[in-house]
């Protein structure tokens, strides 16, 4: 037998009613016309819009964590930069007998917010110059040593609101920190 025989014999063998193997359903055209449009152009406008609006609550709750997260780094940088150029002074003390004119004698190093550290030898400085506390006296006996902060921006009582941010060396060194926890 060949392939014509089998082919007509099978036509033969059915009746007209039996329906033994119909070909499928033929889907709309519009919906082949979606499912085409969707594979060849990827999402929707909606579906984009989502994204970008997910993305960008993300980003409004890590944006300033992360600012929050530095800005703390940096505050304890400050902090162990001031301790270390306090030992440096404290060193220069007993191997002179004096404490420095100027910071510059020790060191140059600039602060994390890229200013200078701020540097006042009780010997000889004037009341208007030394920082104070709240109740308005001197925060140091010895030598007064602080850091502008972010805003860079410092005024002699710690109550000024541009002296907050400050990072400051209080009681002789022992206290190193914010001037607005002092």
């Amino acid at each position: 037998m060949n392939v014509n025989e089998i082919t007509t014999q099978s036509t033969q063998d059915t009746a007209p009613g039996d329906q033994e193997s119909l070909p499928p359903l033929a889907e709309p055209k519009t919906t082949t016309l979606r499912r085409i449009a969707s594979s060849l152009f990827g999402y929707t406008l909606i579906e984009v819009l989502m994204v970008v609006m997910i993305i960008g609550i993300l980003a409004a709750i890590a944006v300033p964590s992360y600012q929050g997260y530095i800005k703390k780094v940096k505050m304890g940088l400050a902090i162990a930069a001031m301790q270390e150029v306090s030992r440096n002074i404290d060193a220069y003390y007993i191997f002179t007998g004096s404490y420095p004119a100027s910071l510059s004698e020790i060191t140059d190093q600039l602060d994390p917010w890229g200013n200078p550290y701020q540097y006042l030898s009780m010997a000889g400085a004037s009341v208007g110059k030394v920082r104070k506390d709240k109740s308005l006296h001197p925060l140091n006996t010895d030598y007064d040593l602080y850091s502008m902060g972010p805003d860079g921006k410092s005024a002699s009582p710690l109550t000024a609101q541009i002296s907050r941010d400050d990072i400051v060396r209080a009681n002789n060194g022992a206290f190193l920190g914010v001037a607005e926890d002092y």
